[in-house]
């Protein structure tokens, strides 16, 4: 592994435990505690994704070098097809954990993710774009392209992704991130660009935010009231079938 993949790793790990540094400075500025975990999130993870793009500017020179390269159709492609792969890897881990391992549907992380969303709006932008544009660059450019060099897909994809789930620190839901972590490698290697993975990854994201977050009122409104006329559907049978 290169020097500036070891920085990009220290770059991210500073993100991660800047934040004990990073309650005491917001404080002093009075903001609301709720709001700080946020706010200040997106300020590491905003300084953090311009280190790592200056860090990776000599790879992205030589991005047309790299063989057997997908073109940017196949890549357009392979972006949308990541998208239901992901989401279909995320759901049968979930179905696997409940129905074998007897875990409850449902992520701590991302309900207290949620929670700062909520308090800090802006949060969304590092939960949607930000963060899994920085994990593809930890986790698949720099650690399993590393790993992919010396083992195979799986020993690679493997070591990887148990690093990306780990870090996660939703033990409950290990072989949830696991298998996105595996999707996520499958989709750099087959086409040799990490935007695809990025776009599949930030797709997940996005769509927790927006039905969490954004639109989190309207769908539960919207339940409610499908609730409710199942209900009234169900007397109003129940009262026919007391007439016949």
């Amino acid at each position: 592994m290169n020097i500036r993949y070891w920085w990009i790793i220290i770059t991210f790990l500073l993100i991660q435990f800047s934040f004990l540094p990073g309650f005491f400075i917001l404080r002093n500025f009075n903001i609301d505690p709720n709001q700080i975990f946020g706010m200040w999130n997106v300020i590491a993870f905003s300084i953090g994704f311009i280190v790592m793009l200056l860090l990776l500017r000599k790879d992205m020179q030589e991005r047309h070098s790299v063989s057997n390269r997908s073109s940017r159709g196949d890549a357009i492609i392979w972006s949308l097809i990541g998208i239901f792969m992901a989401f279909g890897s995320q759901y049968a881990a979930a179905f696997i954990q409940m129905t074998i391992f007897g875990f409850e549907p449902g992520s701590e992380n991302t309900e207290m993710i949620v929670e700062y969303a909520k308090a800090f709006p802006l949060f969304i932008i590092v939960v949607a774009v930000l963060g899994p544009i920085i994990e593809e660059i930890v986790f698949r450019l720099v650690i399993f392209g590393s790993l992919y060099k010396r083992f195979n897909f799986w020993i690679a994809g493997l070591l990887s992704s148990l690093i990306f789930a780990a870090l996660h620190n939703d033990f409950e839901n290990l072989l949830v991130y696991t298998a996105m972590g595996l999707t996520f490698a499958f989709l750099y290697v087959k086409t040799k660009r990490i935007i695809v993975p990025i776009i599949a990854h930030v797709a997940i994201n996005l769509f927790v935010a927006l039905v969490n977050v954004v639109f989190a009122e309207q769908i539960n409104d919207m339940l409610e009231e499908i609730e409710q006329q199942q209900e009234v559907q169900q007397q109003v049978l129940q009262f026919i079938g007391g007439l016949l």
